[in-house]
């Protein structure tokens, strides 16, 4: 992934404002603001790294559960006409919607195509 650090299975994107002189970045794929910067990258990864442990030990210490990335599920919208065509797709298949939607995307993700399913 180009312009993300990761640690402890959060992920923060890296940006540069040549006006400030500074590397800034935020925690991404959770809805929290959590933001962090430095003026190289030691310095902008061991912000980072700080406000995810501080995020952490706030949660805990709030008694909440912390927000999670990439929670195996999301929601889709893709029209009523595709979701038809997927739905029958999948019937077709012998499986539910939701397995038909992974093996897609684990598909697409590897660059294969459904000619050969």
């Amino acid at each position: 992934m180009n312009n993300m650090m990761q640690y402890k299975d959060y992920f923060g994107s890296i940006h540069y404002s040549d006006e400030d002189k500074i590397f800034y970045g935020q925690v991404e794929y959770i809805r929290s603001l959590i933001s962090f910067e430095g003026e190289d990258v030691t310095s902008l990864r061991s912000s980072f790294e700080e406000a995810i442990d501080d995020y952490l030990a706030l949660c805990e210490e709030k008694g909440m559960e912390p927000e999670k990335p990439f929670k195996g599920s999301f929601n889709v919208r893709v029209g009523s006409q595709l979701h038809r065509q997927a739905a029958l797709f999948a019937q077709q298949r012998g499986v539910n919607l939701n397995k038909l939607v992974t093996d897609a995307l684990e598909r697409y993700l590897k660059g294969e195509s459904w000619e050969n399913a």
